[in-house]
């Protein structure tokens, strides 16, 4: 009985993950004798920070078995209108909950379209991720804002004092734990995985689909305006371009910490282990000398590669299934 329960226990994703974190860690070693000096890390760690915090609620979405890719343009978007309020000399607190706003109405208008639209949430996010960019370059036009206080600029790259834990890996941290108790912990978490596995029996069960798509897509605008807010701090500054791009590894993340595209399952410390993954094989790849944009074919590739290791589990596992259930009808 025990040798069964460790099989299935190195049989999870996650121990694998777990595994090639490990040997990332070895690889960085031999890359840079820098890689793991508590300053190095620390940069990793504050780099990855807002891709992370996007995670939080793409996890939510794509186990309801959906998905948003205007996350990049919904960050830039709050970026860009903290920046203007800045420039008109309203005080950082209140554009921070302006961007909170902006980013709040944003995830808001992707959920009404994609529940009430009954449309593919795939299609209505690709039409929003130009719409909220193309709104961010209207406000800031080509120029950068800069000139933000030096206490807001410390949520980016500044650090708990006497540590080198940076102060934007806290406030993911916190953030983690409130997602995985929502997931892991209550019946609203476990209606998403009844959402994505079979959303009509979930609507007969008395269950309220259409609450729980509109709150996580508003999850994923709210906490794009805290990354948006973070990012910027990190960069000392605000570009309507900024976070072009960030989709990809978000989604990469979840998906590489075994979050089912397809919705469904998955786990908020599989996505954690997948998030680390990542931000250390950038950090590593970046200590050796390649580029951003080879760094950027080495994420697409790895989303690639995940992809089709989940599809060919699955069909295994089907075929599995399915010769089980031969041999039992036989009995």
């Amino acid at each position: 009985m025990n040798t069964v329960r460790w099989r299935k226990v190195f049989a999870r994703w996650e121990v694998f993950l777990l595994l090639v974190l490990i040997l990332t860690f070895l690889c960085g070693s031999r890359v840079s004798r820098y890689f793991l000096t508590p300053s190095n890390l620390s940069i990793a760690l504050a780099g990855m920070t807002p891709v992370a915090i996007v995670a939080l609620p793409m996890t939510l979405i794509i186990i309801t078995g959906e998905i948003d890719v205007s996350v990049g343009s919904m960050v830039g978007l709050c970026a860009s209108l903290m920046a203007v309020c800045l420039e008109h000399g309203v005080r950082i607190e209140a554009a921070m909950l302006l961007s909170v706003l902006a980013g709040t109405l944003a995830g808001l208008l992707n959920g009404l379209i994609v529940v009430y639209g009954r449309l593919p949430s795939l299609v209505v996010t690709i039409g929003t991720l130009a719409l909220y960019r193309g709104v961010a370059q209207i406000i800031l036009n080509e120029r950068g804002v800069s000139g933000f206080p030096d206490w807001y600029q410390n949520i980016g790259f500044g650090t708990v004092d006497g540590t080198v834990i940076p102060w934007s890996t806290v406030i993911f941290v916190i953030c983690f734990v409130g997602f995985a108790i929502y997931l892991h912990a209550t019946h609203w978490g476990r209606a998403l995985y009844a959402i994505g596995n079979n959303r009509e029996a979930v609507r007969f069960s008395g269950i309220s689909v259409h609450r729980a798509m509109l709150g996580v897509f508003i999850a994923s605008g709210v906490m794009s305006s805290l990354a948006a807010i973070i990012l910027t701090a990190y960069l000392a500054s605000a570009r309507s371009d900024t976070a072009i791009g960030l989709e990809l590894p978000v989604i990469t993340a979840v998906v590489l910490g075994g979050v089912n595209i397809f919705g469904g399952s998955g786990t908020m410390p599989g996505v954690l282990i997948g998030l680390l993954v990542l931000a250390f094989v950038q950090n590593a790849l970046g200590l050796a000398g390649v580029t951003p944009e080879e760094q950027q074919i080495v994420t697409g590739a790895v989303l690639i590669v995940t992809l089709i290791v989940f599809g060919a589990s699955a069909r295994l596992g089907r075929l599995r299934f399915g010769k089980r259930g031969i041999v039992t009808g036989d009995r």
